[in-house]
């Protein structure tokens, strides 16, 4: 083969590689927003983990966390992700999402915008999560406003941005 024969079959596999993992990411936002546990711990690992409001590891955990944290005080959302990024090195990939999640919980309409850092390994079933984190650059209700760093959902606080805090203290000096 050729060494531009190989070359041309590499970046074809990058952008197979790349597509995929655009299609996992969907995947998952769209089963956590319908409601399908099985399909949205498929997109991870056996032992992959959530980590954000709480951390899930494994996939018991995970189908125990999800519809408790749907069946709370959050009784509505949707994830919209983009600008994603990916970095892929053979069989695993990094990268992040951007996110704007507009819900509602204990009845108010709220807005929630953040991100995903994502670590992903490519498995016999395809591109797979091992780490989905979420950190959140602010969870506020529509009535107060939206604002970096302002949190009216409390759970989010321990889930902030840490880039989005330092940012704001150097701006601050």
């Amino acid at each position: 083969m050729s060494s531009a024969h190989a070359d041309l079959l590499a970046r074809v596999q990058r952008l197979e590689d790349i597509h995929e993992i655009s299609q996992l990411r969907a995947r998952y936002c769209q089963a956590l927003d319908d409601g399908r546990w099985e399909d949205l711990a498929d997109t991870f690992t056996d032992d992959g983990a959530f980590i954000g409001l709480s951390t899930a590891r494994g996939r018991e955990e995970m189908l125990e966390f999800f519809p408790t944290l749907n069946a709370s005080t959050v009784t509505s959302w949707w994830h919209f992700s983009s600008n994603e990024t990916v970095d892929i090195d053979g069989d695993e990939a990094s990268g992040v999402t951007w996110l704007l999640q507009p819900c509602v919980v204990d009845g108010q309409s709220q807005i929630a915008a953040g991100r995903y850092e994502d670590v992903m390994v490519r498995t016999a079933s395809g591109w797979r999560f091992r780490t989905r984190k979420v950190s959140f650059f602010f969870w506020s209700s529509l009535e107060s406003g939206w604002d970096a760093a302002r949190f009216d959902f409390p759970p989010a606080v321990g889930a902030e941005d840490a880039r989005t805090r330092q940012r704001l203290s150097q701006q601050r000096q």
